[in-house]
């Protein structure tokens, strides 16, 4: 039983690569809520958790939090935060279009 761990910095588009950005910048979105993450990681068919005290270890001081994602061990880490940028793109965009 393999869980992930998905930080908002790894698809925030206002981030670099160094700050911990892990998705190319077209496919990432600014300031990822905990909010779109766990729908997009629940739309790629994984159970996730949220844990909002927690924070990303480049940025110790800052309390983004993260969410577990559960079970995830038959794909690997890259393909699951890929998975969830698009998702959440799609989400803002979808959001955009209904306001």
């Amino acid at each position: 039983m393999v869980d992930r761990l998905i930080y908002p910095a790894y698809l925030d588009s206002m981030k670099t690569r160094r700050e911990g950005r892990r998705v190319a910048k077209k496919i990432a979105v600014e300031s990822p809520t905990m909010a779109e993450i766990e729908l997009a990681v629940k739309k790629i068919g994984y159970i996730p958790e949220i844990e909002n005290e927690k924070s990303y270890p480049r940025q110790a001081w800052e309390r983004t939090g993260r969410v577990r994602v559960k079970n995830s061990n038959d794909s690997a880490k890259n393909d699951i935060v890929q998975a969830v940028a698009a998702y959440v793109r799609a989400i803002r965009n979808e959001k955009n279009r209904t306001d």
